[in-house]
């Protein structure tokens, strides 16, 4: 009598198996795309802090002796401080100054999270009235959400 060869549930594990793969691509792509995400916001803050740079430097523009009253705009880490009122009342070149750097640095705050920003005078220039160049440098938190615990990568 011939035997006869049976195989019952194969196609049972062979579709268990296939799920699981196929569910590993899916895990795969999904954190793929979360990175993507993760990078994408990366720049956009990055583009807002070179914006926020680039107002700054439109506000020394406008100042009409900016140049002259650098040191006015140097300003370190922390809370901004309350600036002089020349909306409402004139202001000489250093009042002007000093208003448009702790307001710009208020917005700094305001635009990133966590946002903090240095600015100062660039070391190598040594001649004090030929001064022309300020260093600025914009911190923030990336990977923290508003509450303040830190967000898993």
């Amino acid at each position: 009598m011939p035997m006869k060869n049976r195989q019952a549930g194969f196609a049972l594990i062979e579709a268990m198996v296939a799920i699981v793969v196929m569910s590993l691509g899916i895990l795969g792509i999904l954190g793929v795309q979360m990175r993507t995400l993760a990078d994408t916001q990366t720049g956009v803050r990055r583009a807002q802090a070179i914006r926020l740079i680039e107002d700054l430097s439109e506000r020394m523009k406008v100042n009409p002796n900016a140049l002259g009253n650098i040191s006015s705009y140097v300003v370190g880490w922390g809370a901004p401080g309350t600036p002089p009122n020349c909306k409402t009342a004139a202001c000489n070149a250093q009042n002007l100054a000093l208003f448009d750097i702790l307001q710009w640095k208020q917005i700094v705050q305001d635009s990133l999270p966590a946002a903090d920003a240095n600015v100062f005078e660039v070391a190598d220039e040594t001649i004090i009235n030929n001064r022309r160049q300020l260093g600025i440098m914009i911190r923030w938190r990336e990977n923290e959400r508003a509450d303040g615990t830190a967000a898993e990568n």
